[in-house]
């Protein structure tokens, strides 16, 4: 049977943006079986909206729709089959097309008696798991899994659908975030495409970006820049996203911000193309001093944690000005390891309407930052080899109140992504460096329950695979 496999973006409830999508793709080559991606809601982040009775009958017209519009073809779109005009659903998972049998599901089962066995089954992004997983399936009949392209809140369906046939050799191949169509050949087998990590999370997070901007309605983005390296990275993923004229750069130093950080984001934003504007904090921090902190020494006889966080208070509060009356969507920059041990500032650096960075940690902030200047300096080679640093007081480091970002980085990942224990990660590391970044990260978690949205990039991402209890004992 001449099968084609279509790759194409979906948007969750938007049944006019998905007919288009998918009807644009099938009226554009010719197969006797169509091949598309799970379009249901509960497939596309639907969340809670599966219940909703509008939400259902638009569903059920989008089926209706695309098949008297294509009732001279016959599509699978997950698990449906749209046949002669009419639309099929199937109790058993099987399918006779014309004496043809296909096998639908979300799961591999590997002893299913099928001539094709078809896995629908939207998969989100999450980095180092796309090869396991193509691995992991070992059909004993010709084989497709069909994934979507889509952004659904914090999960990025990233397509790359696949191929195999009954002998487990690889067919086709899809790439990642592209709209294509391709026709299977169970005869031919290629070699697998392993893409650099960096590749694909330069594609994945400019995508996600895009695609919230355009679920949403924001035309612009706004962010803060601060001269470090997160900073610089969404600036330069959001340049590439949505282009660098719809990019606005807020510089907002302080007493304490060094001159090399000033001097650092201009080049940044001169390289990127994008716009900028400079608002000095001073004024603001000094008015605030007078007239309201009367007291700014902690009982130790220091200056007070209060001081530092205002700063960025103060910081949140001009870039939310600029975004509410430009509407802009203001990205937040906090990383992974920051946000493990809440290092950021609850209404202040923390604040944002995305966070296209906040599962990287540190040490894959600086890998993607290095790929992206793989073809010449984008990034300032200054912001890469700076020392990290909030600059909220004089000569601070961020190894000043936490390990070497080697060291936290993967602390982190043994713990969270790999569900190592303190014993077995002690085996590496200091046992009470180990404990007291544990300690951390569970006193952080009510940090991070108020953090804004963030794009999902890890199977365990503290926007979505990771829950934590703000209240407890343990640690």
């Amino acid at each position: 049977m001449d099968i084609k496999v279509v790759q194409t973006r979906f948007k969750t409830a938007d049944y006019d943006f998905n007919f288009k999508s998918v009807n644009n793709a099938l009226k554009s080559s010719n197969a006797e079986l169509f091949i598309c991606a799970a379009a249901d809601i509960s497939e596309l982040g639907g969340k809670d909206l599966c219940y909703d009775e509008k939400s259902a009958f638009n569903q059920a017209e989008f089926y209706r729709k695309l098949a008297l519009e294509n009732a001279d073809k016959k599509i699978l779109i997950g698990d449906v089959l749209l046949k002669n005009g009419e639309v099929f659903e199937t109790e058993d998972g099987f399918f006779d097309i014309d004496g043809f049998k296909i096998y639908v599901s979300d799961t591999f089962i590997s002893d299913i008696e099928c001539d094709l066995y078809v896995l629908a089954k939207n998969r989100y992004y999450a980095m180092n798991t796309y090869k396991d997983f193509v691995e992991s399936i070992e059909p004993v009949t010709d084989f497709i899994y069909i994934n979507a392209i889509a952004m659904a809140d914090e999960n990025v369906y990233a397509g790359a659908s696949f191929a195999k046939n009954k002998n487990n050799e690889l067919v086709m191949q899809m790439p990642l975030c592209e709209e294509i169509s391709l026709n299977v050949d169970f005869n031919t087998p290629i070699e697998f495409n392993e893409e650099l990590k960096e590749s694909e999370l330069l594609k994945v997070t400019t995508f996600a970006l895009k695609e919230y901007c355009e679920n949403t309605g924001f035309k612009k983005v706004i962010l803060g820049l601060s001269g470090g390296i997160d900073s610089a990275l969404t600036a330069a993923l959001a340049a590439k996203a949505i282009g660098p004229e719809n990019v606005l750069g807020i510089l907002l130093p302080s007493m304490f911000s060094s001159a090399g950080s000033i001097d650092d984001s201009l080049k940044l934003a001169q390289n990127l193309g994008i716009k900028t504007e400079k608002h000095p904090i001073i004024p603001l921090f000094d008015l605030f001093m007078d007239k309201v902190a009367h007291e700014t020494v902690d009982t130790s006889g220091k200056e007070h944690l209060a001081v530092e966080n205002l700063q960025a208070r103060l910081r949140a509060l001009i870039l939310m000005y600029f975004s509410n009356r430009d509407n802009r969507l203001l990205l937040s920059t906090g990383n992974k390891s920051e946000a493990a041990m809440g290092y950021g500032t609850l209404y202040g650096d923390m604040a944002g309407g995305l966070n296209v960075i906040c599962d990287l940690t540190k040490t894959n902030v600086y890998a993607l930052s290095n790929y992206i200047n793989k073809d010449g300096e984008i990034i300032p080679q200054e912001i890469i080899d700076k020392a990290p640093s909030a600059e909220l007081r004089p000569g601070q480091k961020d190894q000043d109140s936490l390990p070497d970002y080697a060291v936290l980085d993967d602390i982190i990942e043994m713990y969270l992504e790999e569900g190592k224990s303190v014993d077995e990660i002690s085996e590496k590391y200091d046992k009470n460096l180990v404990e007291t970044t544990i300690r951390k990260i569970y006193r952080a978690e009510f940090k991070r329950r108020q953090c804004c949205l963030g794009v999902r990039l890890t199977e365990r991402s503290f926007t979505n695979g990771i829950s934590l209890p703000i209240v407890q004992k343990c640690y």
